[in-house]
């Protein structure tokens, strides 16, 4: 199977040229790298596909990413992200089953991360906080999922296409919904596995992890709304529940 990997990013940085330079160290046959900036860039690998679109939402960057894209299954992955070499193969693995429309794996935490990246990330692992979500940031169980982050998402680009991609302005939150409609429009499933490795850079702790958990959260409050489906979720609300009960608990 053919893959196109799509980066979605603002611009040139060194976390985007260590992504593509990883990506070309994968031991996967046939497959593209697209990157998708605001404006123009030049990258040391020629060969990359470079998609000016504007300064838009990274879901619609990888909407417009994906038109352009020649694989037969499409895989996201953040820019300040890059995958295990062994990435695609282990991925493209489970798309023999053609009940299997996405695949998702761990997005672990560098191990040369800085103290404060790499705090962030054990908060992420923790179960206290991660609760049973935990699996998406440290290797965890092959299961079914139902939800996950396009940080490490590989999808079938007919039925993304089906689906009419991404196809909204939520960020982040873009993957829920494309997820959403995957296994309840198309009963189609979702696949954990935790052979299909990234290393994800963390925002440091304190004021940039609290500002990107605090972007999730409201994201996820709205979508418990919108799509309670997949959202409203008992564990989604412990968190809160927690400090809630601290900050009582201090008063009185």
């Amino acid at each position: 199977m053919t893959v196109s990997i799509i980066i979605a990013v603002k611009t040139y940085g060194k976390n985007l040229e260590e992504c593509v330079s990883k990506c070309r160290e994968l031991d996967y046959p046939d497959f593209e790298i697209i990157v998708a900036p605001d404006k123009e860039i030049k990258l040391a690998y020629p060969r990359a596909k470079i998609v000016p679109t504007g300064s838009v939402s990274p879901a619609k960057k990888r909407d417009l990413s994906s038109k352009c894209a020649a694989g037969e299954i499409l895989a996201f992955l953040d820019d300040d992200a890059y995958p295990e070499k062994d990435w695609l193969k282990n991925a493209v693995s489970n798309f023999f089953n053609p009940d299997v429309a996405a695949v998702g794996g761990p997005a672990v935490t560098p191990s040369d991360d800085d103290l404060w990246r790499k705090a962030s990330g054990m908060v992420y692992e923790n179960f206290l906080v991660g609760g049973p979500y935990r699996y998406r940031y440290a290797i965890g169980k092959r299961r079914d999922v139902v939800d996950y982050p396009s940080c490490n998402l590989l999808v079938r680009k007919d039925i993304f296409d089906k689906l009419g991609g991404f196809d909204t302005a939520f960020w982040p939150g873009e993957d829920t919904k494309l997820c959403l409609e995957i296994v309840s429009k198309l009963s189609k499933k979702i696949i954990y596995d935790p052979k299909v490795v990234v290393y994800h850079h963390r925002r440091p702790l304190f004021v940039p992890h609290l500002k990107q958990i605090a972007n999730y959260a409201m994201h996820r409050g709205y979508f418990v709304k919108i799509y309670p489906q997949t959202s409203l979720k008992l564990s989604y609300f412990i968190p809160s529940l927690f400090v809630l009960t601290i900050v009582i608990g201090a008063v009185l």
